[in-house]
Formats: C-alpha cells, sequence, structure tokens
C-alpha cells in the first residue's frame, strides 16, 4: 500500500512537473488548428453594411465547406480554420453572387475580407428594399420608389414592362404611367415617334441614357423612340425627375433622366419565341435566347433577342416595318474583373405623313370656326388626298410620298474592375449612328379644288393640293400639269456617328463613396433638305433649303463625395464641370437658312452648292450639386436636394443668311447659355402593407430659344431666351397590397409652371442694318403658362399577382394644358383627357421545361377615347416699326386678332382602342 502510494505520489508530481511544459507545448497546437481565421463585411454598393446575406467558405485543397448568415451589421466570421487556401461567396437577394478566390489563410493568422456586392438590376434593387423592410407592398408594387434616393425617382421593373404594358411599347410608353409624365402617340402604341413630357418640360429638356450612356440628336438634344430600344431591349428604367447628383452626365439633365437599363442575365439556359397579333394590322415576331452561364469556370453569359414588327397604324398610310437584334455578352476575366459588351441594331421604314390632319377635316364647321371649299376625306389620324378615284395605284400624297428608312446601330464595350481596399473602376467606350433618309410631301390640303392660281381646273381623278411656297394644282404622270416653281417634295437627311467613353473611379470608405469621373464625346453631323420631284424619281433642286456639317464635342468631368455623416445621414456634395463646342460649315441654299453666299442670282434659285461658311461656338458651365438622404427608421427616409443644370443652344443659331463664303468663322454673338436651379424635398415609406412617396419640387429655368427676323430683307436673324418660368408642385405616388396577390396603385401631381418678367432680345447678325437697331424689348406678360404643362396628372392602377396570373388595369388623366403659336403663349386650350390600358397574363410558374411560357393579352385605350392631344395654331405674328431706324420686326408676342381655333389648325387625337394577344413560348432546363 505504502508502494503504491509512493508510485502514485511519483506519478502526481510527474504531471504537476509537465504542466508547465503542456502549457508550453500544447497551446503551439491549438493555435495552429484555432487561431487561424478568416472574417469580413458584407457591403451594398454604396458601402452600407448589408445583413442577412449567407456566406459559403471553401477549402480550395480538401473541398470543406462551411455557411453562415451575416449579422444585424453584415459581420461574418469562420474560425479553427487549417491553413490553406480559401473562396469565399455571397449570396444575398437582389444581388449577383459574388466570389474572391485564391485567399491565403496562413498558419496562426486572421485575414480581413470585405465584400461589395453588385446589383442584377433596379427590379432587385426594389426588392432587396422591400424585404428588408419586409413590405408586401413594395415587392408588389409595378413602379416604386426607392428609401435610398436622394432625389424624386421612380423605379420601373421589369414586371411592369414585361407585364402591364403592349408588347410593341417604346421606352417613351414604358414611363407614361409615372408621376407627372404622360406621353403621346398619334399612330399608336409604339408604331410611331413618341414624346414624352414631365414636370412641364418638354423632349430635349431632359437626358435619355442606356446603360448610363447618353444618346440623342445632335442638332438639338431630343430623341427617336421608335429607332432606339424598344421594350425587347429594356430591363427596367431608372426613371430620375431632377438634375441628379454631380455624376449624373448628358447633354441636358436639368430636367431629370430617364435611365434605361439592359437586361440582367440568367444563370440558366432559356430559350424564348414569341408571336403577337394585334389591332392596324399588327405582327410582332420575337426570339430571344440567355445561354446561362457556360465555359471554363462557368465566366461566360450570352443573351440575345431579334424581333420584326410590322404594322399599318392606326393613321391612314402610315405603315411601319421595324427589324431588330441586340446581343449582349459578358465574361469573368478574374474575380475582381468583369467585360460585358453590347450591340443594337435597328432597321425602320415606315410611311409617317409629314402633317396632321386639320380641325375642318376632323370634325368639319363647328362654333368658332368656318370651313370653305372641298375638303379631303378624314380616316384615322392621317390625310387620305385622293379626291374621286380611290383606286389610283399611284397614291403619290399618301404612303409613296411619304417614306422614312431609319438605320441605327449601338454599340459599347464596359469594364468592372474592382482594385481593392475600396477601389473599384468602371469605363465604357462606345459609339453610336442614326441615319435618317427621308422622302415626303411638303404639300398641304386646299379648301377649295375648282380654282387656283387664278385658273381653274374641273375636279379630276387625282389629288390636289398646295404646297412648298406656290400652288400646286395637280400633280399627275399622266397629264403632267403642274404650276409650281418649285418642287412639291422634300429631300431630307439627317445623319450622325458618336464615339465616347465614361468612366468613373469610386473608393468605399468608413466614410462614404468617392466618385470622380468624365464623360467625353465627340459627334460628326451632315444633314440636308433639298425641294424635290417625285413625279421625276425625286430630282433635288440645284441648292437646299439647308446643307450643313458639323461637329461637336461634349467634356464632363465630375467629382463627388457620398459622405456618411451620420449612422442614418448621408450627404452628398459634388460638381461638374459641363464644356461644350461646336463647328459648323453651312453650304449655299436658296435663301431659307444662310443664303446662296453671293454666288448665284438675286431670287436664290442657283448658285454654287459647294460655297460654305463655318461658324464656331463653345459653353462652359459649372454645376454644383447637394443633397441628402436620412434613414429616419429602416423603412423610413427623407431627403433633399439643390442642384444646377445647363444645356447649350441648337445647331440653329448659326442659321441667318450671310453674304459671303469661305473658312474663316464669322463673327456671331451666341445667345445666353439655358440654365436651371431645382430645389426639391422628399420622403419614402415602406410598410408591410403600404408603400408611399411624395415630394415637392421647385424649378427656376431660363427657357428655350425664339429666332425672329430683325430686318425686313430678312438679312439677320436675334435668337433669345424667352423668359425665365418658375415650376413648382408636388407629387405623390403608393401601392397599397389588399390581399391574396391583389394591390391598389395610385400616383398624382399638381403642378403650376407660369413665365417670369419681360425680356431684351439682342440683334446678334453681322450687318450694319443689324447694328444699327440696337436692342428690340418685347413684352412677355408674367404669370402665363408654359405649354403643354398640365395642371395635374393622375394614374389610378389596379393589380393582381398571385402564382401564374398576373392582372392589371390603368388608368391616365392629364388635366387641362395651354399649347403657343410660335413664340406668343397661351393662345389654345387642350381639355383634360384620360385614357385606360387592360392586361391579362398567364405564365407558366413551375420551374420545369416550359417555364415562362406566357399568354398575353393587353387593351391600349381600353374605351376608346378620341381625345384631341395637341394642336398647331394656324396665324401671322404681328409686325411693328421701330422708330431709331424704321425696319420693320416681328413682335411675337402680340395677338393679331388671332382666334384660339382656327378651321385650319392641325391637331392630333388619341388612337382608336388597339388589342394585341401574344403567346410566348418559354423552353429552360429544370430550375
Amino acid at each position: 500500500m505504502s508502494l503504491s502510494l509512493s508510485r502514485f505520489a511519483r506519478l502526481a508530481l510527474g504531471a504537476v512537473l509537465a504542466l508547465p511544459v503542456a502549457a508550453t507545448v500544447q497551446p503551439t497546437a491549438v493555435y495552429a488548428q484555432s487561431s487561424s481565421a478568416l472574417t469580413g463585411t458584407v457591403l451594398d454598393p454604396r458601402g452600407v453594411p448589408l445583413p442577412g446575406a449567407v456566406v459559403a467558405l471553401r477549402n480550395e485543397g480538401t473541398g470543406a465547406t462551411q455557411k453562415m448568415t451575416a449579422d444585424s451589421i453584415g459581420k461574418y466570421s469562420f474560425a479553427n480554420l487549417a491553413a490553406g487556401k480559401y473562396t469565399v461567396q455571397v449570396d444575398a437577394s437582389g444581388f449577383s453572387t459574388t466570389q474572391r478566390t485564391g485567399l491565403q489563410v496562413a498558419a496562426a493568422q486572421s485575414i480581413d475580407v470585405p465584400v461589395t456586392l453588385v446589383l442584377g438590376n433596379v427590379s432587385e434593387e426594389i426588392t432587396v428594399e422591400s424585404s428588408e423592410a419586409n413590405s408586401v407592398a413594395g415587392t408588389l408594387a409595378p413602379m416604386d420608389a426607392l428609401l435610398s434616393e436622394t432625389s424624386a425617382r421612380t423605379e420601373i421593373t421589369q414586371t411592369m414592362i414585361s407585364n402591364f404594358m403592349s408588347p410593341v411599347a417604346d421606352f417613351g410608353e414604358a414611363v407614361q404611367m409615372a408621376p407627372s409624365t404622360f406621353t403621346l402617340n398619334g399612330n399608336g402604341v409604339g408604331l410611331g415617334q413618341s414624346k414624352t413630357y414631365f414636370r412641364g418640360f418638354p423632349d430635349g429638356d431632359y437626358d435619355i441614357d442606356f446603360d448610363g450612356i447618353p444618346f440623342y440628336d445632335t442638332n438639338t438634344p431630343t430623341h427617336h423612340s421608335w429607332a432606339f430600344f424598344p421594350a425587347q431591349f429594356l430591363g427596367g428604367i431608372d426613371f430620375d425627375r431632377s438634375p441628379g447628383t454631380a455624376s449624373t452626365i448628358g447633354p441636358t439633365p436639368f430636367g431629370g433622366s430617364i435611365h434605361l437599363l439592359s437586361k440582367g442575365f440568367d444563370p440558366l439556359q432559356d430559350v424564348r419565341g414569341e408571336f403577337s397579333y394585334g389591332s392596324f394590322n399588327t405582327l410582332l415576331y420575337d426570339g430571344e435566347y440567355d445561354s446561362g452561364q457556360f465555359g471554363p469556370g462557368r465566366k461566360f453569359n450570352v443573351m440575345a433577342d431579334v424581333h420584326h414588327l410590322g404594322s399599318d397604324g392606326y393613321q391612314t398610310f402610315n405603315y411601319q416595318t421595324r427589324n431588330a437584334g441586340d446581343i449582349q455578352v459578358q465574361y469573368k476575366l478574374s474575380d475582381h474583373t468583369t467585360l460585358t459588351g453590347y450591340s443594337a441594331v435597328i432597321w425602320l421604314d415606315s410611311n409617317t405623313p409629314n402633317l396632321n390632319a386639320t380641325r375642318c377635316q376632323m370634325y368639319g364647321a363647328e362654333t368658332g370656326y368656318t370651313c370653305t371649299g372641298t375638303l379631303a376625306p378624314y380616316a384615322g389620324a392621317g390625310l387620305n388626298f385622293l379626291l374621286v378615284n380611290n383606286s389610283d395605284p399611284e397614291n403619290y400624297f399618301d404612303y409613296q410620298y411619304n417614306y422614312y428608312h431609319v438605320p441605327t446601330d449601338f454599340e459599347y464595350v464596359g469594364v468592372h474592375s474592382e482594385w481593392g481596399k475600396g477601389w473599384t473602376f468602371d469605363i465604357k467606350p462606345y459609339t453610336y449612328n442614326y441615319d435618317n433618309s427621308e422622302k415626303y410631301s411638303n404639300a398641304v390640303p386646299i379648301t377649295d379644288n375648282a380654282t387656283l392660281v387664278g385658273t381653274t381646273y374641273a375636279p379630276l381623278d387625282l389629288p390636289v393640293a398646295a404646297a412648298c411656297n406656290t400652288i400646286v394644282p395637280k400633280l399627275s404622270k399622266s397629264t403632267g400639269i403642274t404650276t409650281s416653281a418649285e418642287p412639291c417634295g422634300v429631300d431630307k437627311y439627317n445623319s450622325y456617328r458618336k464615339y465616347g467613353e465614361t468612366s468613373q473611379l469610386s473608393y468605399v470608405s468608413k466614410l462614404g463613396i468617392l466618385r470622380a469621373g468624365m464623360w467625353y464625346e465627340w459627334a460628326n453631323t451632315n444633314r440636308h433638305q433639298y425641294p424635290s420631284d417625285p413625279l421625276t424619281n425625286w430630282t433635288d433642286q440645284p441648292l437646299p433649303n439647308f446643307a450643313e456639317k458639323f461637329v461637336t464635342n461634349s467634356y464632363q468631368p465630375f467629382a463627388e463625395f457620398q459622405w456618411n455623416a451620420l449612422p442614418k445621414l448621408q450627404i452628398t456634395p459634388g460638381v461638374k464641370l459641363a464644356y461644350y463646342t461646336i463647328g459648323t460649315q453651312q453650304f449655299a441654299d436658296d435663301g431659307k437658312t444662310v443664303g446662296n453666299l453671293g454666288t448665284g442670282p438675286v431670287n436664290n434659285s442657283s448658285g454654287n452648292p459647294a460655297a460654305f461658311v463655318a461658324n464656331a461656338g463653345s459653353y462652359y458651365s459649372t454645376l454644383p450639386s447637394l443633397s441628402a438622404n436620412y434613414r429616419v427608421k429602416s423603412n423610413w427616409s427623407v431627403y433633399g436636394q439643390v442642384a444646377q443644370g445647363s444645356v447649350v443652344p441648337p445647331s440653329s443659331v448659326f442659321d441667318f443668311n450671310q453674304s459671303t463664303s469661305g473658312t474663316a468663322p464669322v463673327a456671331v454673338a451666341l445667345p445666353k447659355q439655358q440654365k436651371d436651379t431645382t430645389y426639391q424635398g422628399g420622403t419614402v415609406l415602406k410598410l408591410k402593407n403600404v408603400t408611399f412617396d411624395a415630394d415637392y419640387y421647385h424649378i427656376h429655368f431660363d427657357n428655350s430659344y425664339s429666332c425672329i427676323a430683325t430686318a425686313s430683307s430678312g438679312d439677320d436673324n436675334s435668337c433669345y431666351l424667352q423668359p425665365s418660368s418658375i415650376t413648382q408642385g408636388v407629387e405623390g405616388e403608393s401601392n397599397v397590397y389588399l390581399s391574396h396577390g391583389l394591390s391598389v396603385y395610385l400616383n398624382a401631381s399638381y403642378d403650376k409652371a407660369t413665365y417670369e418678367g419681360t425680356l431684351a432680345a439682342t440683334c446678334t447678325g453681322t450687318t450694319a442694318a443689324c447694328a444699327a437697331a440696337g436692342p428690340l424689348i418685347v413684352s412677355a406678360p408674367s404669370g402665363l403658362w408654359v405649354q403643354q404643362t398640365p395642371s395635374d396628372i393622375e394614374t389610378e392602377g389596379l393589380t393582381y399577382q398571385h402564382k401564374s396570373f398576373d392582372l392589371g388595369f390603368f388608368n391616365k388623366r392629364i388635366g387641362t394644358m395651354y399649347i403657343d403659336n410660335g413664340a406668343y403663349h397661351n393662345q389654345a386650350t387642350i381639355a383634360p383627357f384620360d385614357f385606360s390600358n387592360l392586361f391579362f397574363n398567364y405564365t407558366v410558374r413551375g420551374g420545369g421545361r416550359f417555364d415562362q411560357t406566357k399568354v398575353r393579352l393587353s387593351f391600349n385605350n381600353l374605351f376608346n377615347s378620341s381625345a384631341i392631344t395637341s394642336d398647331t395654331i394656324t396665324g401671322t405674328a404681328v409686325t411693328e416699326s421701330i422708330p431709331a431706324n424704321g425696319t420693320t420686326y416681328t413682335n411675337p408676342f402680340v395677338t393679331n386678332g388671332q382666334t384660339p381655333i382656327a378651321g385650319a389648325d392641325n391637331i392630333a387625337v388619341m388612337p382608336a382602342r388597339s388589342v394585341s394577344l401574344s403567346i410566348i413560348f418559354g423552353f429552360s432546363p429544370r430550375r
């Protein structure tokens, strides 16, 4: 027993003595296994921590994988790691899957790997915010605002585009249900050139871009909805009704920006074919292919769409054919760098007439005006000039007399590279082309087809019309009777090619996000318009109405800092420099633009078409911006913004008669640059069953240009800004979830846009007569409304989105608005009008082979309204004498007893009800 105790004592003593050794050895082994760790923070694109993301860690050597969910402040942590290389993969609803590979973890080392996620598209961003706020109403909203916004924005989702609008809609019609907005298209949805207005700004006073690349005409920054980006190319729209922040680039973002977005890539392969047929003999074939991720490492994605559209249109003989396609390719060069390429081509042919019907043709004589003579019959909203023999095969004054051929293309290559430690670089070099060849009738209807130019003609079986500058009693190959000194047709051409790039360098830190970048664009334009004779195979007159070539350069460097001033407050100051140059060559013409430059007889009927005069100009402006967003709660934010914007004058400021030719620039006093200052504030709230956003805005705007003849000889022009205007109003938007997929969507705006003050128009020509005239003062009374600014606009919608069914009903009401005659304001009133659209969709959503197969039924203008939507007032402006030199000037602000309504004024009406049925066949691997 004593021995046992003795041995036990020795063993115990040995164990005690061994403890220090164990204490020095064992921790080393444990440290190698447990002290190696990989931690990090998941961030959204703004640098804000993102909770709830699923983070997976894979040992690249053993393949062992473990997962966890980021905590409430976006943190994740993996401990007790063996030394080796690891891959981190982060998945979060609404964001693209993000991976970091080759992360070396050494023994006894802890590394920190922050991961910034990238949004897939606008719909996903709305889904993410709605999920964070636990808002069912936000998830089901066809249009919605973002809690993170710093200005009045509406996000138009892919669901809205694919389920709640016509399959042939264009991008203008895609935004027409948004607050303060309406779109007009006289030939039917997607079947012609639509025009969009919001907050009193017409096309040309706001930007449109595609994937961040501005596109617009070069002579004035307007847009062609029928020749670029149909609904088949769109994945969503970010509609910002403000100048945006300093990083918002483009020629005219002062009025707002419609940011068109391409479709997001599908990780799985998908094939779709669509057939649609509808009113006005409208036919659409469409095929779409998405490759899904493929290739080594599944780094490739390819998506392509091709379609054919044909339609007779609502208007008489306004036929249209469009063949189009786009392709988008993405390749992940590495975990940090992605390369994207995009190309779109459209081939458009149309017979759009060059004039609208007159009020007399539409309605005949009514109270307030009279109609005289024999009027051409009216069909649709266009003109049919065939008076007797409607079987005439020539139809000169119909579709053969109006022909448009418009091919376009648009390409870019985008590089997105994450350099590490918070630095990200994006660059997109691009090019696009617009090439519009037109031949159209310059004829207008006459009121008497029997007596013309003192000569009596019996009514015949072919058209009778007034044309160009003189009367044409007859255009007929069979009789050859013509009396016009100028052909009754126009050969028109407008073409430009652009090259440019957008770039941005971003740095994300705890303080916020620093962004700096540049937009640059070079454009070459060729335009002309020749009087032409369609009866002699379109023989052009020797001298044009105008012919010009010009080159423009646009530079916009910018910098801004999105500062995390407080945990819930972000303040973004910034500045953008806008620099623009233009150099023109304007060739001798028949007197309508720059004159024959002394190379022909006095009547300008001939001369040297190669003679030209050169002009040049440049503009520079500094545009500051300041915005803030305060997150009152996780589901409620308020914001405020003040920003300035500018736009350069159109190329037509150089359009005045000039007496010499050569290459030396003419000394021209260019008009003052347009600018605006916008103040606005608002709030966004997302509850479980209700979303709500509202804003107030106040805009001071230096308004559009007018050019008037300043001498009786027409030798000079005075181009000046119309009076400044104040536009202010309130906008509200809400989606209310009722039950079982049923929601009510509402928006409303109440606006007031009025001119203020008087103006002084200074003669800007170069002759002595202009110099002697001095300032021309014309009076513009304060308080007159800016034309085409409705007093109020409302949208009511009812949607049902449940399982395989998507139903939507939307009604749009546009309140009272005024119309101008040239520069004189408020000569006519457009009464309030509304229209309703109805959509029914059944979609296979089982995740099987035929996933996304769909049947679509669309009704536009459901109740067949024929309301007047626009009016072009006829009449002659008054002339008055300036005592200084007795020269007669045109004062566009004085009435001459003009009546608000005249029988000869041209009006446009809402196209009739249209119905379309679409079958979309989808085939994909099981999902």
